[in-house]
């Protein structure tokens, strides 16, 4: 238990926390870049998923599943390119997923927070909570007309949440961490 709380505490952990931190801040500094970033790295990301999808359709039995998994790659291809070269379309899509997560995030937070309730620092897990969902209600209520905007700042926003979160349980972590060491060294 004290390794796993003296990992939570540890330097990489911090830096980590402030780096979300950091990087949150620019994703709102610079939205329509951060969201734009966000569509292109999506669809390069369904565009492998569809070359993987034709690779793994000549490795199945059977005409009926290849025909199938030749048409799934197909069409996973054919929506990653389309966003690719039509990044701006792709947003409001992806907006509309985006506030989808949130809530899902939310949702999943708060229940986090109700299971460890009684630790250090689990208040930052539901406040991560809330504001999550906060977000992901805001989305879904502009929809679609803020799209290339909305995903930049909402990044950025829960960036910066879940880098404080974070960094709030690796320094409460650290307090009980040195608090364990300087009680075993009284007690030898």
């Amino acid at each position: 238990m004290t390794d796993r709380i003296a990992s939570l505490g540890s330097g990489g952990s911090i830096a980590w926390a402030l780096l979300l931190i950091v990087f949150g801040f620019l994703a709102i500094a610079l939205p329509l870049g951060t969201s734009l970033g966000v569509v292109i790295v999506l669809a390069w990301l369904i565009v492998l998923s569809g070359g993987f999808q034709f690779i793994h359709a000549f490795q199945s039995k059977g005409a009926g599943s290849i025909a199938w998994k030749l048409l799934v790659s197909v069409l996973y291809l054919v929506v990653g390119l389309y966003f690719l070269t039509h990044p701006l379309m792709g947003l409001a899509g992806f907006t509309l997923a985006l506030a989808y997560f949130f809530l899902i995030e939310g949702v999943l937070d708060i229940v986090a927070y109700f299971q460890n309730r009684s630790a250090q620092g689990s208040a930052w897990i539901l406040l991560d909570g809330i504001i999550t969902i906060f977000l992901g209600a805001l989305v879904w209520k502009h929809w679609p007309s803020s799209s290339a905007f909305v995903i930049g700042t909402l990044v950025g926003i829960s960036m910066i949440m879940t880098g404080t979160t974070r960094l709030m349980i690796s320094m409460a972590a650290r307090r009980i961490s040195h608090s364990a060491v300087s009680e075993m060294k009284r007690a030898a």
